[in-house]
């Protein structure tokens, strides 16, 4: 069963692009990544979604309902962190939350300070005391303390340590073991890496791809480091399979795709100081893509 289905979703802001026939889908039970730099359109799928705007034309549904007609009901179970928080300033920690807590049925105080306890965020200091990364921490109990059906996570490790970031992971990897279904945006992809089972990766606007993480990883490219002090090394290797090549001070870096007997008879032709064949990281992946489209 999907839990979120997207057909040719289209947003402009007037003339100017937000998003154009973004389609994908997320399982019940999958922790979904979206990613893409920023400007992307990612924000601006995530709030269509969430009916605070209306599309342009085509469709979403969140649980089979449509995400526009049925919006108060969809987002009675969806615990939502947006990449920038604010809250009233005067207000204590404690009573945001108690507040936020009244919008649902039957929230159990016991979740809030677990939640709390688990991020080391202080009930009891005033918003208007708390650093940016603090704020962000109460941005993360808010948004799993009705216990949702469905998290949606917009860039949501921004300004939160390497030790939170880790700490905040496990909560929502604890809340994917319960069953809850996460939708995770970021720009970050070893965040992604770390989470994700499979990837919708946006530029400008559109989906390029959505990939399962583990095929991306486990393709056929190879990355290759080629070191030699030879006069234009770069211009042997111009030739189909290779992308993302690199002229640097000790010779050159490339993604290879395809036999690798191709890259082993022009290197028998090189005098070599070194050469490293490896899988290429995510992010190398990632630019790839990026660069293929472009």
């Amino acid at each position: 069963m999907n839990i979120i289905e997207i057909n040719q979703l289209t947003k402009y802001y007037g003339k100017h692009r937000g998003i154009e026939n973004v389609s994908f889908s997320v399982e019940e039970g999958e922790i979904f990544g979206f990613i893409g730099p920023n400007g992307a359109g990612k924000s601006t799928t995530i709030r269509t979604l969430l009916s605070l705007i209306y599309p342009t034309s085509g469709t979403a549904t969140i649980f089979g309902k449509d995400c526009i007609k049925h919006g108060d009901e969809i987002r009675k179970e969806i615990g939502y962190l947006p990449s920038e928080v604010f809250y009233y300033e005067n207000m204590k920690v404690i009573d945001v939350l108690k507040y936020s807590a009244s919008f649902y049925e039957n929230v159990d105080m016991s979740r809030i300070e677990s939640l709390s306890k688990a991020m080391d965020l202080d009930l009891n200091k005033k918003i208007e005391d708390l650093s940016y990364g603090n704020k962000k921490k109460v941005g993360i109990v808010q948004g799993l303390l009705h216990e949702p059906k469905l998290i949606i996570l917009d860039e949501p490790t921004s300004g939160l340590d390497p030790l939170m970031q880790q700490k905040f992971f496990d909560l929502i990897l604890a809340e994917n073991k319960k069953g809850a279904t996460v939708l995770f945006s970021s720009h970050i992809l070893t965040e992604v890496q770390k989470l994700c089972s499979r990837v919708a990766i946006i530029k400008e606007g559109q989906i390029i791809k959505v990939e399962n993480i583990n095929d991306m990883r486990n393709s056929s490219y190879k990355k290759i480091i080629v070191e030699s002090q030879e006069d234009s090394i770069e211009k042997l290797f111009g030739f189909e399979g290779i992308t993302n090549l690199t002229k640097t001070a000790e010779g050159v870096n490339f993604l290879f795709k395809g036999d690798i007997n191709t890259i082993i008879e022009v290197l028998h032709k090189v005098k070599l100081q070194n050469i490293l064949i490896e899988e290429p990281t995510l992010e190398e992946i990632f630019m790839h893509y990026y660069q293929k489209e472009a």
